[in-house]
């Protein structure tokens, strides 16, 4: 608004006074200052006025890859619990993970002019996520760190967390340990390998690639390549599942091994504390996922409207999940070697 006023010569306020459609300005001044708004791409900010007067309603956006996963619906309830606070509602919409119904899908809710959107990309070119490209959209990242462009993002630690269950598991005598991940092109799928590998490498063990299958995560398909892993001569002995869609095909195939494998999955599962095998999650706060994001993405909200330069915030803001290893089964016998 006050690169509009300095372009036009007139004040911020007379600028705010246009758009509004106050009176006691003249016709002509008007028509100038909407040309000018409409060549720019300028979107009034309504939530962001209605946040510091205490009467918000609007929609935020929340865009995610799979809303049959838990994980996401707890993300969800974060994002509504901070949306509700600020009186606003929460659209949510989900892209299967395809990066084109990904790109119209923000088209879409920029276009009806939604506060602001939390998005876990698809893809790793989120240069359409751009605020700059979306009318000064404020957006969000969570689960993936962006990449081309700048905004906040709120991340799980996916390293720590699956260097931690590594190394519990080589605590407690096992060995052979496979790995049931995701596809290294994705950020989660990465980091919980390099963790995987790095847990095995700190233990003076050599990282076997049979026993290493990487995949989006899918149950039939985490299932079958558990079948395989065990179906070797020499099969681990142990499982690191990379989410909780791995875990659960991980565990209908060996609850049918006639040795006991232990498993090891990012992510809660409901009912994990009763099934009887060796089961050990990472385990983090999915609906605080949500929540840093949503508080990231009001904060930036707030900014939107007119207000000193100084009391902006510079840079971007990047938030991490703790995790922490959960143990369900305490008595497992001693791995064979």
């Amino acid at each position: 608004m006050r690169e509009i006023a300095a372009r036009l010569g007139v004040s911020s306020m007379t600028v705010s006074r246009a758009i509004r459609g106050d009176s006691g300005i003249s016709a002509a001044t008007r028509e100038r200052v909407l040309e000018a708004v409409a060549a720019v791409g300028y979107r009034p900010n309504d939530l962001a006025r209605r946040l510091r007067t205490g009467e918000a309603h609007e929609l935020v956006g929340l865009i995610v890859t799979n809303l049959a996963n838990p994980f996401y619906a707890q993300l969800a309830v974060g994002v509504e619990a901070v949306a509700t606070v600020h009186g606003a509602g929460l659209v949510v919409a989900s892209t299967n993970g395809d990066l084109e119904r990904e790109r119209q899908l923000v088209r879409d809710m920029a276009a009806r002019r939604l506060a602001g959107l939390v998005v876990v990309p698809v893809g790793n070119d989120h240069r359409h996520l751009s605020p700059r490209r979306l009318a000064d959209l404020p957006v969000v990242l969570a689960a993936v760190p962006p990449r081309g462009i700048d905004v906040d993002c709120v991340l799980v630690d996916d390293f720590g967390g699956t260097y931690e269950a590594c190394r519990a598991l080589i605590a407690r005598g096992h060995r052979r340990i496979g790995f049931l991940g995701l596809p290294a092109s994705l950020w989660t799928g990465s980091e919980r390998y390099r963790g995987y590998a790095a847990g095995l490498e700190d233990a003076g063990l050599v990282l076997d690639p049979r026993y290493v299958s990487q995949h989006r995560g899918d149950v039939q398909l985490a299932a079958a390549a558990t079948r395989k892993l065990l179906a070797l001569s020499d099969p681990p002995t142990a499982l690191i599942t990379a989410n909780n869609r791995n875990t659960i095909g991980a565990l209908r195939a060996v609850r049918h091994h006639p040795t006991p494998v232990a498993l090891a999955g990012f992510d809660d599962i409901e009912l994990a504390d009763l099934l009887q095998l060796p089961l050990s999650v990472v385990s983090y706060d999915a609906a605080e996922v949500g929540r840093e994001a949503a508080r990231l993405l009001f904060g930036r909200i707030e900014e939107t409207g007119p207000r000193p330069t100084d009391e902006r915030r510079t840079g971007t803001q990047r938030v991490v999940i703790a995790t922490h290893v959960v143990d369900h089964q305490q008595d497992e016998d001693p791995p064979p070697q």
